[in-house]
Order: C-alpha cells, then sequence, then structure tokens
C-alpha cells in the first residue's frame, strides 16, 4: 500500500451546544458574539486521520496529515485544535468575516489543494452542522474522479491501496471495498475524538501553519444559491387529555388522523 497522504477539511462553525438564533434582517443565523468550534464530524475526521497513523493500521504508514480550513482569522483556532489532536500541519484558505462558501466551491477549492499536496486520501465530515448540506464529499470525490465511501462508521486498510469502509444506511450498514486515492466522510459512530492536551496544544502553536486564499488557487466565490429567508421553527402547541378510549378516537376523527 502507499503511504497515506491524508487531507483533512475542518469547519468553524457554532458550537453544537449553543442554541442559534436567527438575526433580525432574517437573512441567516446570528453569529455575532456567539461561541463557535470545529464541527463535530470533523473532529471525528481528525481523530481517525490521527488513529489510523498512531495504530499503524495502515500498511504503508501515513506520510502526513494535513488540516484545512477555510474561513475568518478565528478560523486558525481549529487548526491549531486539529494540529493538538495531532495533524501535521495546517492550511488556512483566508476569507473575509461572514463570507460563505457554497458546497460547489468548497469541493472545488479541496480539489486544487488536494492535488497541490499529493494527497490520496481526504477525510471529512459526512455534514456541517450550520449547513446540514452533506454535499462536499460527494462532489468532491466526482471532481477529483475518485472512490469514496460516505457515512463511515469504521475504516480497514488492506493489501494493494485497498481501502474497506463499513457504512451507515437506513436500517443497517453496509460495506463497500475500494481503492485509493479515495474521499471518505465520517459518521458518528466511526470513534470518540480525543482531548487536546495541554502540552500537545503548546506544540501546536509551532506546527506550520500556512495561508492563502481563493484566488490563490484560481477560484472565484461565485454563487449559486440564494437564501430568501430564514426563520425559526414554529412553537409546539399544547397537548390536551381525554377521558377514555373512546374521547382518543373521537379526537384523532377531529385532527383527520383516522
Amino acid at each position: 500500500m502507499s503511504a497515506l497522504r491524508i487531507l483533512v477539511p475542518i469547519k468553524r462553525v457554532i458550537d453544537y451546544a449553543v442554541k442559534p438564533r436567527v438575526n433580525k434582517a432574517q437573512t441567516a443565523v446570528e453569529t455575532a458574539g456567539v461561541k463557535h468550534s470545529m464541527n463535530p464530524f470533523d473532529d471525528l475526521s481528525v481523530e481517525e486521520s490521527v488513529d489510523i497513523r498512531d495504530r499503524n493500521r495502515a500498511p504503508g504508514g501515513v506520510e502526513d496529515i494535513c488540516a484545512i480550513s477555510a474561513g475568518p482569522p478565528k478560523a486558525q483556532d481549529i487548526l491549531r485544535t486539529a494540529m493538538a489532536m495531532g495533524a501535521d500541519r495546517g492550511i488556512h484558505v483566508e476569507m473575509k468575516e461572514g463570507e460563505e462558501l457554497e458546497p460547489l466551491m468548497v469541493a472545488k477549492m479541496l480539489k486544487k489543494v488536494a492535488e497541490q499536496q499529493r494527497s490520496n486520501l481526504v477525510i471529512l465530515g459526512k455534514q456541517s452542522i450550520d449547513g446540514d448540506s452533506a454535499q462536499t464529499g460527494q462532489m468532491l470525490a466526482g471532481l477529483l474522479g475518485w472512490s469514496q465511501a460516505t457515512q463511515a462508521c469504521k475504516v480497514e486498510f488492506g493489501e494493494g491501496d485497498s481501502v474497506t469502509v463499513t457504512k451507515e444506511v437506513d436500517g443497517g450498514v453496509e460495506t463497500v471495498r475500494a481503492k485509493l486515492p479515495m474521499v471518505v466522510t465520517t459518521d458518528l459512530r466511526l470513534n470518540v475524538p480525543r482531548y487536546a492536551t495541554l502540552p500537545n496544544i503548546m506544540k501546536a502553536k509551532k506546527k506550520k501553519l500556512d495561508k492563502m486564499t481563493l484566488q490563490d488557487l484560481g477560484l472565484d466565490n461565485e454563487k449559486r444559491l440564494k437564501v430568501l429567508k430564514v426563520t425559526e421553527p414554529a412553537a409546539r402547541q399544547g397537548g390536551g387529555k381525554v377521558e377514555d378510549v373512546d374521547g382518543l378516537i373521537s379526537k384523532l376523527k377531529e385532527l383527520g388522523a383516522l
């Protein structure tokens, strides 16, 4: 098996423990003054990449683990977190505060970087918890012409650049086998991410962090989608009580459920 050069895309999102609020203009979710962290599915991707190296799971070994994120200056925080978890280096694609990338543009950006970095395995979260598009991994595989396995809950390496991935599907799991180069998207049951220790956080400050822009990659942030309106879910209405089974049946008929 070839030595792995793993590219790990990560995204800075509103922390999963924070309840998002829609802004006054109803154009997006309010992000000012809100705690951000690494997208939870990307956390799994970093852990899986480091675990492959630490436990020598790939016969050819791991040559390089590179984390990449596109965003404002604060995106460097999650890149440092990824490096504290074990990534060898990071790439920050600099963007303005509030500027967003659509999944297709992210895939185009990652294609350019994967080719530049000579990556042969891309491990990324199946979706981000802000956009929930779940499209980037599939689009990236299509643009690169690589094999893909989505929603991975187990990744195993064999001989001859063979990779076996167990995937979460409706009602069970599905196992697929493909050859490198490959794109894998991660699901929640894949692993349990490690905490970055203080010594590793300090070491991460000395690791290499390259900076670039979309223009450096020959790309322009072209918009294909337009958000018309963002609203909060309607408030749930309280339930009611019935005296007996006949009353329940009558209520269900009244609601059109029977």
